[in-house]
């Protein structure tokens, strides 16, 4: 069982990351009205209190969704996003956060299905809170390296999905189990479309992700890293890869990402950068 808290960190700029990639490839997704399933190997508690004693201690919201949600006039992707989390808020406040699970299901039709896998206990109680009874969304208490892949493909008659890899990498084989879970899954689901996210540190330990990653030789995977600050001891920024990414999906995230980075980039060194998997 996992011991990390997102609460320390929601709202972060990893998180203005992986979830704007997360809402542009659920709209992409949707532009075919046949139904989709989402799953999310590691859905937290899905909704986080920005005011929180966690999230006071490192107030890693300021440097995120509090100063993106600041800036005027944001392009459609972003103000989509953007309108999701504030969606959550009063007028003129920004206190809760939506998790990747919780932004999900606001984004799901009515034919549409979601699959939540989550282990820990407090994380699970409040999941469950978050999302309420909902008959499109199925809950599960299962460890994701067990579960994920027993729960793919999707039931019929849904074909299409997205699937969601986002662990902690608390402990340092996460970068291989992760990539070794994205196999099995692909196994499983190899028309899906999975994102999977990892951390960009000063020790470089997702250099081997990727090599790993080259290695499984997935369809067509494209890499995006947001740099946000290298002068910081933790966490320096944001990598996703994408397998299966929707065509001319780079284009557009390309461009919403350019605007993110400008926008947070007052007090830091951003730029994202974007490139295609290569295999070995």
């Amino acid at each position: 069982m996992r011991s990390y808290q997102h609460a320390y960190h929601a709202g972060n700029a990893a998180d203005c990351h992986k979830h704007l990639v997360l809402v542009l490839l659920l709209e992409r997704l949707q532009q075919k009205a046949t139904p989709i399933c989402y799953v999310d190997s590691h859905a937290g508690r899905g909704l986080y209190d920005l005011e929180s004693a966690e999230a006071k201690k490192t107030k890693d919201a300021a440097g995120g969704i509090l100063r993106l949600a600041a800036v005027e006039d944001p392009p459609a992707p972003v103000r989509r996003y953007l309108d999701l989390v504030r969606a959550h808020n009063g007028p003129g406040e920004l206190r809760y956060y939506p998790g990747s699970a919780v932004l999900a299901q606001q984004m799901l039709r009515d034919d549409d299905r979601a699959i939540l896998l989550e282990l820990h206990p407090q994380e699970l109680s409040a999941l469950r809170i978050a999302i309420g009874r909902d008959p499109r969304v199925g809950v599960h208490e299962r460890d994701c390296q067990e579960g994920l892949p027993a729960l793919l493909p999707p039931r019929a008659p849904i074909r299409r999905g997205l699937v969601l890899i986002d662990p902690s990498y608390e402990v340092k084989d996460e970068y291989e189990t992760s990539v070794s879970l994205l196999g099995r899954a692909l196994e499983r689901f190899g028309t899906g479309v999975f994102l999977l996210w990892y951390p960009l540190l000063a020790e470089e330990r997702h250099l081997r992700l990727l090599r790993l990653l080259g290695e499984l030789e997935p369809p067509k995977t494209l890499i995006s890293e947001y740099s946000f600050d290298d002068r910081l001891v933790g966490l320096q920024g944001s990598g996703l890869a994408i397998v299966n990414a929707p065509w001319q999906f780079d284009e557009a995230l390309g461009r919403a990402m350019q605007y993110v980075a400008a926008a947070l980039g007052e007090a830091r060194s951003g730029r994202h950068e974007m490139r295609w998997l290569a295999a070995r």
